[in-house]
Parts: structure tokens; C-alpha cells; sequence
């Protein structure tokens, strides 16, 4: 990679950084361009460079957490019995409660990317991210015998609305942990429903 390259990347990865600590912190509509810019060290220049607008940094910051996500539940899910699918699903559901807890996925995943990104996109970027994890656990439970066959797709999609709604319900609360203790014993009782 030449120095041009490595610079442009370190710049583009520096708007992020400063975007995603702002827009956590005060939500997309409370911050501008000028101040990302300014916490970046950056011209106004760089961020056109990298970025359509405003909206195609978040869109970058959004993904960078979804991507961010899903590698924390595959590692969750790296270190639960391989044995048992169902047992699996269960710690990629709780991975993914514990996440909708901190301040900064609510925010900016759950408040305001799907105002922001608008509802068809958000879901795009949302099944890119955890369509395909939802789809494989679900397989492997089908196969290893522990869930009921039954088509796998449609069946992910529904379990990741439901994943969704409770990721709201998190996010949208006055006390997001005491909700997450609410949401949990509820979604749980859904993957077990589908047990064999």
C-alpha cells in the first residue's frame, strides 16, 4: 500500500472515529459536520473526500458497529458448547441484549440509524450483518436435530424482528437494563418454542 493510501485510509478511519464518538454522545441531528471535522483534525475537504455527506458517515460508522457486533456474538458463540445449536442461539441472544444495553449501540443503531438510513436500509445493513449468523444457527439447529425443520430464511428474518424490538425496547427505556431483564426471559421463550 503507498504512503498515499495508508494516509487517505488513516484519514477516512479518523472521521469515523470522531463521528462515532460525537454521534454517540449527542445523537445524529445534534452534531455537524464542522465539529467532526474539527475533532478529526481534518479539513472539510478530507471529509467530502471520503464521505457523500453526513449521512454516508453515519451509514459508515452504523456498519462499523453492526460489523463490530457480530464478531463479538461469532466469538461468543466460538466459546459455547458446540454440541448443543440451541444452547448457541441463546448466548448470541443474550451477547446481543447485553449489547443494546451500552449507550453508544442504542443510540446510534437502534434510535437513530433507522430514522437516519430510513427503514428499508437499515434492515438491508442489519440482515447483511446478522442474517447470514441468524441463518446459520439456525441450520445447525435443524440439523443437529435440537430445533424443528422448517424453512430457515423466513424463519430468520422473524427471529431477527424480533431481535430487533427487543433492541428497541432496550434502547428506548429509562433504565435500558432493567428492560433487558424484562425482554430476555421473553425472547428466550421464543427460541425454545422452537425446539424439537
Amino acid at each position: 500500500m503507498s504512503r498515499q493510501a495508508e494516509r487517505s485510509d488513516a484519514t477516512r478511519a479518523e472521521l469515523v472515529r470522531a463521528a462515532r464518538e460525537l454521534f454517540a454522545s449527542r445523537g445524529y441531528a445534534a452534531v455537524g459536520t464542522q465539529e467532526i471535522v474539527r475533532r478529526a483534525k481534518v479539513t472539510r475537504g478530507a471529509l467530502y473526500h471520503h464521505f457523500e455527506d453526513k449521512r454516508d458517515l453515519f451509514r459508515a460508522v452504523h456498519e462499523q458497529i453492526e460489523r463490530e457486533l457480530t464478531e463479538a456474538i461469532g466469538a461468543e458463540l466460538a466459546d459455547s458448547d458446540p454440541g448443543d445449536p440451541l444452547e448457541a442461539l441463546r448466548t448470541a441472544t443474550r451477547t446481543f441484549l447485553d449489547a443494546c444495553t451500552e449507550p453508544e449501540i442504542a443510540r446510534i443503531t437502534l434510535l437513530d440509524a433507522p430514522s437516519v438510513l430510513g427503514w428499508d436500509e437499515w434492515r438491508r445493513i442489519d440482515e447483511r450483518y446478522g442474517l447470514g449468523l441468524a441463518m446459520a444457527g439456525l441450520q445447525m439447529g435443524m440439523e443437529s436435530g435440537r430445533l424443528r425443520r422448517q424453512p430457515v430464511k423466513p424463519l430468520a428474518h422473524l427471529l431477527l424482528a424480533a431481535m430487533g424490538e427487543a433492541g428497541m425496547v432496550i434502547a428506548n427505556a429509562g433504565d435500558p437494563k432493567a428492560a433487558r431483564a424484562e425482554v430476555e426471559p421473553a425472547i428466550l421463550s421464543l427460541l425454545d418454542g422452537l425446539a424439537a
